[in-house]
Parts: structure tokens; C-alpha cells; sequence
């Protein structure tokens, strides 16, 4: 199949139709505008429907009522656009209806800037919303996986019928690289026998999140609680990089970091340093076992993102032997250079 050079964020829209969503509510911010700008013009093209709501708080409830109708839906938005849309996101996954969103970071907190970050890692993983739930989060680190990512996406919210969240920094949105979009074969998903579509001869389905009898609501959180504890068992992906020969430093990253950080690894190859990475792929679920498991080959780990280092709580809980925790991490939109990485990493070698 041949490819085609595409900006990451118009990538994300054109795989998204491909995975057989024709349905898009929205509301423009930068760095992910080219989302609803790309697919403006392509979704009637296949006779599917673009709203541009008023805000990120009506297209957030737009694609909860889609959803809740048993079509595939999705949504894109950058940092403080998700925020905004986090009350309906509880609502979605109490209702246990599947959507797909997408995150562009950009720098922050508050109106921060436009810029790329990695700073929305602790909202997407451990509190995008209200109550106890959990949103599927996929970290994809280049625009071809970033494509195939979002396709599985749809998949992932059916089966589990769960809100599924794509994050990517501002870089992954903005740059343009080859990608293809291959054919899928049909998945088997459960049918959508909870959708509310119409009786045709059967009672009326409702999709609610409301509970008033505390007994009810117990049990609707036992149930939700045992299904992503399933998702944990079933779902965690990671990638591993120059992890097959002995190493002393293990860096932990994930998106496009994760990038710098395979060069900088390769540049310390030649001098002779050995550096191993794991790059989570599922941030939730995260691949605890994976960087336990290669940090306990190593005598440090350095943690390296876009942010203050909202990473580092989930690999303190994966470590079980204690070892130098060290942290890299730019914040503001400043990309560091393979090479800054490669000065980072020396200082914590003895």
C-alpha cells in the first residue's frame, strides 16, 4: 500500500474515518485545529456528519448522546479544551458508552501556550473526571502509530465500551510524516444491544449513569471496577529499545521523547554506554510488570518527558528494588535535543 505524507493531526481524522467513524463533534484549538479543519471538508465527502459546537463542553455532551445511540463517535481537543469536557467524560464512562478522544498537548498550566508538552499525563490517567473510573489512554510516539493507535481506538472503546482517550504533545500533531492505512479485517465486537436506537419490538434501552439506591450504585462500581481490571490483565503495550544487551541506566519515556531518547541512545552506543528504554505505549493500562521488570536489569533509571515529571509516580510503582531515581524534563514547549538528553544521562553515570 503506498504512502502518503499527511500532518499528524490530519492523519488522526483520515484514520479515524477509516476505522469507520463518520461522525465528529468538536471545537477548534491550537495545536490540533487541523483535526476539525481536515475533516470539515472530508467527512461529507463520505457521507458523514461534522459539527463545530459552540463549546468543548456542548460537542463533549454532543458525543455522549452519539455514542449513547450505538454509532461511533469521536471528539479531538488540546489541554485546556479536555479539562472542559471532563465532566461529561465521567458521565460517558459511567454510562458505559464507547468514544474516542483525542488530546494535542500543549504547554500549560492555565492558558499556558501553544506549544508542545507532555503535562496532561496525571488528567489523562488518573483524573480526567469525577468518581471512580478509568478512560483507556494510548501514547502513540509517530504519526504512522499514532494512525494505527487511533484505529485500534474504536475497537478498544466497543469491546469494552469505554471512553478511549489518544494523547500525543503538540510535535505528533504538527509534523508531517509517511503513513499508510491499511486494510482492517472486521473485528469481533458484542453487539450494541444497550444502545438507544429505537424499541423495534423490544422495550425502550436507557443509557444513564444515575444511581439512587447506594446499593445499585455499589454494585455499578463493583462491575465498572472488575472491568478494568480485565482492561490491566488484557490490554498493556510497551515497546522495549536496546534492551537485549546488558545495561547500567534505563531511561523511561513515552511519545515523542521517547523518540529523542532512541537517538540519544544510539549516540551513547558509540561512545561505548550502554542505555536501555521502555517506552509505555498504554499509559493506562501501564505496563507496571515491563518497567519492573527492565529496571531491575539497571542501577539507575531516569525518567524523561515534557513536563515536571508526571510519569514518575507510576514507575516509583512499578519499582519493587530501590534504586537512583533520576528526572530529565523541559517544560513551555522547549524540545530537548538528543544531545541535551545524552549530557543529562552522563551526569548520573558514576
Amino acid at each position: 500500500m503506498a504512502k502518503k505524507l499527511m500532518k499528524g493531526c490530519e492523519a488522526l481524522g483520515e484514520a479515524a474515518i477509516r476505522a469507520g467513524c463518520k461522525n465528529f463533534f468538536g471545537y477548534p484549538i491550537t495545536p490540533q485545529t487541523e483535526v476539525p479543519e481536515y475533516l470539515s471538508k472530508r467527512l461529507p465527502e463520505v457521507g458523514g456528519m461534522y459539527v463545530q459546537a459552540e463549546s468543548e463542553v456542548a460537542a463533549s455532551n454532543m458525543i455522549y448522546g452519539c455514542a449513547a445511540a450505538g454509532v461511533r463517535v469521536f471528539t479531538s481537543s488540546s489541554s485546556p479544551g479536555i479539562s472542559l469536557m471532563s465532566e461529561a467524560v465521567s458521565y460517558m464512562a459511567g454510562s458505559q458508552v464507547p468514544v474516542v478522544m483525542i488530546n494535542i498537548m500543549r504547554g500549560g498550566p492555565g492558558l499556558g501556550g501553544i506549544l508542545p508538552a507532555q503535562a496532561d499525563y496525571l488528567q489523562a490517567t488518573k483524573g480526567i473526571g469525577h468518581g471512580d473510573f478509568k478512560v483507556i489512554v494510548l501514547g502513540p510516539s509517530s504519526v504512522q502509530e499514532a494512525v494505527n493507535l487511533m484505529m485500534d481506538a474504536f475497537d478498544l472503546a466497543d469491546k469494552y465500551r469505554n471512553p478511549v482517550m489518544l494523547i500525543g504533545d503538540g510535535i505528533i500533531g504538527q509534523m508531517m510524516e509517511p503513513v499508510e492505512f491499511p486494510e482492517r479485517p472486521p473485528v469481533d465486537l458484542p453487539a450494541k444491544t444497550w444502545a438507544a436506537n429505537g424499541a423495534k419490538g423490544r422495550h425502550g434501552n436507557q443509557v444513564h449513569s444515575l444511581f439512587l439506591d447506594p446499593n445499585q450504585l455499589e454494585q455499578h462500581n463493583q462491575m465498572l471496577q472488575k472491568k478494568y481490571a480485565t482492561i490491566e490483565a488484557n490490554e498493556v503495550r510497551y515497546e522495549l529499545y536496546n534492551c537485549e544487551e546488558p545495561y547500567e541506566t534505563l531511561l523511561v519515556a513515552y511519545g515523542t521523547m521517547a523518540r529523542i531518547c532512541k537517538t540519544a541512545i544510539d549516540l551513547l552506543k558509540e561512545e561505548g554506554i550502554n542505555v536501555g528504554l521502555v517506552r509505555p505505549i498504554t499509559l493506562y493500562p501501564y505496563p507496571y510488570k515491563v518497567v519492573g521488570e527492565a529496571m531491575n536489569k539497571s542501577k539507575r533509571v531516569m525518567v524523561v518527558e515534557l513536563s515536571a515529571g508526571q510519569m514518575i509516580e507510576d514507575v516509583k510503582l512499578a519499582m519493587d528494588e530501590k534504586r537512583p531515581l533520576h528526572f530529565y524534563g523541559r517544560t513551555g514547549g522547549i524540545v530537548p535535543s538528543p544531545e541535551e538528553v545524552c549530557e543529562e544521562i552522563k551526569k548520573i553515570l558514576p
